[in-house]
């Protein structure tokens, strides 16, 4: 692996010196509002503290709830209008793609063309939203076909849900939170959002955009701190009438045992299996597998990390993987030639180390990687693995990929359905026989055929099923969680 220049720790120095450290409190009823305590935003390369920001108590949270519920209550805003403050954030977000991006790369760790990348998905993702604004339709109910029903007329109508509740994680800083928020402003709904606390401070400069675009006092709402209090004083609230969150599945589950009738929409973890049958394009399948397995650190719910290879092909494949993988820059992700930059933490980057080593101790091997520096994990290739290692059964979310061969196709089906997740899966093959048995056998919410699993498109529906989580993301799909029917019938009889 080639390491990436630059002198990170001289730049954190001369930052310390020169420039004081912002603070952030809460956004609530359209005002920003100091915090009582206060936590820091570490850089993730150089350990640098970005910021501040708040921890929201639970009066905190009551009040940001306490106006989001205001909002949904007296404003009553058209989808014409609801288009055009999305489309306006969307406008913002590609003026300031250069600032957020570097934001994101600071706060996450996430390499910088990555980050600029991400933005320009949240462009994406906050206008597709604006264009559902404006198609949010019912449908007509045949009453009178009911006995007993002549001279009714009936239409079910979308009405949105309320107050929602966002939950977003780490790894996507904008664009996750676009896909929470910008579908549910478009349904009508209000928000309050709790972003991840490693990375607040993308969501604190979007919450700032949206305002300037025009969103209404109390439409969007900001609090941050630690899951833990403070997504559970939100999820306890009887108030939002849906809770959307991404992040791991212990976390999902928690929460839907705690939201009582509340809708929830769940996008949980995976360890998404990815076949290269014996028919495939090994130079795409090897370039897309390794890319896709270590970029973002492997921090990605669809991210590759088992990878079942045909028997014939195994020797050809792992020495274009490696050949690939062996390209890939490690190290500051300010760096613009940064491929992979750390984990989100230290302590996460030494669990992942751990697993390593007990795979090996149990007689996997290393083809590639193993090594760590901090928070920074060279991407990692494992062989000889067996299915109860961690790095096979459980969700690594990190740049680690395992190497198994198969004979048959019902053997690789086989191994890629031996999960308790289902989010994506991904398959080579020039077969279209092989493509539509793996789509229809596969248990996953998503089947990626010639790419790989951690292929997303904004606009599209994205979920799991099983361990994976409830619901489906992607703005028109979302805004069918954010919105409920509502049944009006006319008596026309005379």
């Amino acid at each position: 692996m080639a390491a990436s220049g630059g002198s990170a720790e001289a730049r954190a120095a001369a930052q310390a010196a020169t420039e004081a450290v912002p603070e952030y409190g809460f956004f609530i009823g359209g005002r920003w509002e100091a915090a009582a305590e206060t936590m820091p935003v570490k850089h993730k390369y150089t350990g640098e503290t970005l910021a501040r920001v708040g921890v929201a108590s639970r009066e905190d949270v009551r009040r940001a709830v306490d106006a989001a519920e205001r909002a949904f209550r007296e404003q009553r805003p058209s989808p014409r209008e609801r288009a055009a403050w999305l489309l306006r954030t969307a406008e913002l977000i590609e003026a300031h793609r250069e600032e957020l991006g570097r934001l994101i790369a600071r706060e996450a760790g996430k390499p910088l063309k990555e980050a600029l990348t991400e933005a320009g998905r949240a462009v994406n993702t906050f206008t597709v939203a604006a264009e559902e604004a404006k198609r949010i339709a019912g449908e007509l109910v045949p009453i009178e076909a009911d006995p007993g029903s002549e001279g009714r007329f009936a239409f079910a109508m979308r009405v949105p849900i309320g107050v929602v509740a966002a939950i977003s994680p780490f790894n996507f800083p904008l664009n996750l939170v676009a896909h929470k928020v910008a579908p549910a402003l478009a349904a009508g709904d209000t928000v309050v959002l709790k972003p991840a606390s490693a990375t607040p401070l993308t969501a604190i400069r979007l919450v700032e955009l949206l305002s300037e675009a025009g969103v209404p006092a109390g439409r969007i709402n900001l609090v941050t701190g630690p899951g833990s209090p403070v997504g559970d004083y939100l999820v306890a609230d009887p108030r939002p009438a849906l809770v959307t969150f991404t992040g791991s599945a212990a976390v999902g589950e928690q929460i839907k045992a705690r939201s009582g009738l509340k809708r929830v929409t769940l996008e949980l973890g995976n360890n998404s299996p990815n076949i290269v049958h014996g028919d495939a394009d090994l130079d795409l399948a090897a370039d897309r597998l390794a890319r896709q397995a270590f970029l973002s650190a492997g921090q990605k719910c669809i991210s590759v990390q088992r990878i079942y290879v045909q028997r014939p092909v195994l020797e050809p494949f792992l020495e274009r993987l490696e050949r690939v993988t062996s390209q890939l820059v490690v190290g500051d992700p300010e760096d613009p030639a940064t491929d992979v930059g750390p984990m989100i933490s230290e302590r996460e980057a030494e669990r992942v180390e751990g697993w390593i080593r007990e795979a090996v101790e149990a007689g996997a091997r290393v083809l590639a990687g193993g090594r760590r520096r901090g928070a920074l994990l060279e991407p990692t290739i494992l062989l000889d693995v067996t299915p109860e290692m961690k790095v096979v059964c459980m969700e690594a979310f990190a740049p680690i990929v395992t190497v198994t061969p198969y004979d048959t196709l019902d053997e690789a089906l086989r191994y890629a359905n031996d999960t308790p997740y289902g989010l994506q899966a991904g398959i080579f093959t020039s077969s279209l026989e092989v493509a539509m048995r793996a789509a229809r056998e596969l248990e996953f919410g998503g089947v990626i055929v010639n790419d790989s699993s951690a292929y997303r498109a904004d606009l599209m529906p994205y979920g799991g099923v099983k361990g994976s989580g409830i619901g489906r993301e992607g703005p028109r799909y979302a805004l069918q969680e954010m919105t409920e029917l509502r049944t009006v019938v006319f008596n026309l009889a005379k």
